[in-house]
């Protein structure tokens, strides 16, 4: 049985704490750390809505066979030293979070964890409420609500607080599709690009795919998409004809949103466009869907096609703009909480 906290541990004076959620990523670019990462991926009922009785058959007796070695290769071809490319970035970012809010005077503590894989949010969480936060704010990156994404990290928060004797005081941020400073950020990587570059002839934003009739039973994912690529293309002055939104990873048969991003590339290239550029707005981080799908499947369908330049435009990744941004958010969420003072026992950030 659990030990009970000494009433000294309940009076003392209660942390502050962010936790910045990721999806998550393989530990390894090999087929049983994918298999892993996928069994527990694709178990979840937020991503794939299917009765269990009829996706179970699917999942162990196909896709765990055939699709982890598949997959691996495609992680190995985008794996850097430090490791996986979507754990590194969200590292950085959390990071210079820390950084920003301990500059500003906050004294909080800064943590990333992953929906999927490690560290897991339950583990993060135990080991906050072993430190003392009694105050959290949850903060994704998922600027566009889905509950395939957004809503899983907040069931996982949820089941982890039911079995809490002592449940933390939360905030969550459920989206930042329209933040002018995520905005601004995503303006400002896609203008050094073209100041480096030049500028392509139409620039293509590519988002994550999912089921359309996830949206026809009231997610917003599709709208809220739909409003960022609006609002970078008049934050760039750019015309109805001059940007397209496309879709991409789509898995399995059913219908997805669309357009779909390869054959749109494809199209684009057949019908005369030369140069294109092509960014991924929904990814605050580069990782195996826009370094591999995007920067190499997507080049190469556009150069098979007929184009002749291809140029991919980087997610946020360390952004000095993305910093401040993703700290301005989080300031906000934050307001009436007492984070300007914390005791002297303080961790570092991680």
């Amino acid at each position: 049985m659990p030990s009970r906290p000494a009433p000294a541990a309940l009076d003392a004076p209660g942390k502050t704490a962010v936790l910045y959620c990721n999806l998550g990523t393989p530990d390894a670019p090999t087929a049983p750390a994918v298999r892993r990462y996928l069994a527990e991926f694709l178990s979840d009922p937020r991503v794939v809505e299917i009765p269990r009785l009829a996706w179970w058959p699917i999942l162990h007796g196909i896709i765990l066979r055939v699709r982890p070695a598949r997959s691996a290769a495609k992680y190995a071809s985008i794996w850097t030293p430090e490791g996986s490319a979507l754990k590194v970035w969200t590292e950085q970012q959390t990071g210079g979070l820390g950084s920003l809010l301990a500059e500003r005077g906050h004294r909080l503590e800064v943590h990333y964890a992953m929906r999927y894989g490690q560290p897991a949010i339950a583990a993060q969480l135990d080991a906050l409420a072993a430190g003392g936060v009694t105050r959290l704010l949850v903060l994704q990156a998922y600027p566009q609500y889905s509950g395939t994404t957004t809503a899983s990290v907040l069931d996982a928060v949820a089941a982890w607080s039911q079995r809490q004797r002592r449940v933390p005081e939360m905030r969550f941020v459920a989206d930042y599709h329209d933040d002018a400073g995520y905005i601004g950020a995503l303006a400002d990587s896609v203008q050094r690009h073209w100041a480096q570059h030049g500028r392509g002839e139409l620039l293509l934003m590519s988002f994550h795919g999912i089921p359309a009739r996830n949206i026809a039973l009231g997610d917003p994912y599709q709208v809220q998409c739909q409003a960022t690529a609006r609002l970078l293309a008049q934050r760039l002055g750019l015309t109805d004809q001059q940007y397209r939104l496309t879709f991409q990873s789509r898995f399995g048969r059913a219908k997805w949103l669309e357009p779909y991003t390869e054959p749109t590339l494809r199209a684009l290239a057949q019908q005369g466009t030369r140069r294109i550029d092509v960014m991924c707005p929904g990814f605050p981080g580069d990782c195996l869907e826009t370094l591999e799908e995007i920067n190499m499947e997507g080049r190469a369908a556009f150069l098979e096609s007929g184009g002749e330049a291809f140029h991919y435009i980087p997610c946020l990744n360390d952004s000095p703009a993305w910093a401040r941004a993703l700290a301005d958010l989080a300031e906000r969420h934050l307001s009436g909480w007492n984070t300007r003072t914390m005791p002297a026992d303080q961790p570092a950030v991680s």
